[in-house]
């Protein structure tokens, strides 16, 4: 009885060991030694990993290999100057380092309906036209907040509310002197794939507001690269019909 009382506890705690190292339990691995990415995605923790099944192949849009251009052209690797351009492990260690702290944001770029369809785990919907000049300050406001960046106030006798109107109201006042980047987060911005110009037209627009260059990076491969590697996306799934 007394061998019985110690072998059991063992043998639990052998089942706790395997169930915190599932890296021996999978075939296909990130890298050789990271088998999985744990974030947080709308409130629930979700394990980044690959898709186990070798056989698994691409269906629908994203098999595609042609596209119209315009629209749908090849981007360039380097989207802008003193941006960095990055691929899937460093968008990995970028959520692992960076979002999952809150010094950084992944941000889909792609309009909300695709964002809804399916996305990369810890991203959060700012739509590429968001920074574009035609896009309202209220509308700026409101996506640039979650980054860290406010708008910059004249004065401790003027509310935000009334900058932010009289801003709206003057199409004069540079743009430099309305936000406040001195503690602007650093983002990971991504979209559909090498073809698609939504990411890189949202660069752009931070750009042309003074978003840091040095703290911005763009994953150029997107959406069809991270499904080629069969790595975890949320949502219904689907993908581009174009």
């Amino acid at each position: 009885m007394q061998q019985s009382k110690v072998s059991f506890p063992l043998y639990l705690l052998s089942l706790c060991l395997i169930s915190i190292n599932p890296a021996h339990a999978l075939d296909v691995n990130i890298t050789k030694n990271v088998s999985a990415v744990s974030t947080a995605h709308h409130g629930k923790v979700v394990k980044i990993q690959r898709i186990q099944d070798q056989n698994h192949v691409l269906t629908g849009g994203y098999t595609k290999t042609s596209r119209k251009c315009p629209p749908f052209c090849i981007q360039p690797m380097f989207v802008a100057p003193g941006v960095n351009t990055v691929a899937e492990l460093e968008v990995l260690e970028f959520i692992q380092n960076k979002v999952n702290n809150g010094t950084g944001v992944l941000i889909d770029a792609r309009t909300e309906s695709w964002f809804k369809k399916s996305t990369i785990p810890g991203s959060i919907n700012i739509p590429f036209n968001t920074f574009d000049k035609e896009s309202s300050d209220l509308i700026k406001v409101s996506a640039l907040a979650q980054l860290g960046v406010t708008a910059k106030t004249v004065s401790d006798d003027i509310s935000l509310i009334d900058h932010m109107m009289s801003l709206i109201k003057d199409d004069n006042v540079a743009t430099s002197n309305k936000w406040d980047f001195s503690k602007a987060k650093e983002v990971l911005i991504w979209c559909n794939g090498m073809w698609c110009g939504q990411s890189p037209r949202a660069i752009k627009g931070m750009l042309a507001l003074g978003y840091p260059a040095e703290k911005i990076h763009y994953y150029r491969g997107g959406m069809q690269a991270w499904q080629s590697l069969g790595l975890t996306i949320v949502g219904t799934g689907g993908g581009p019909s174009e």
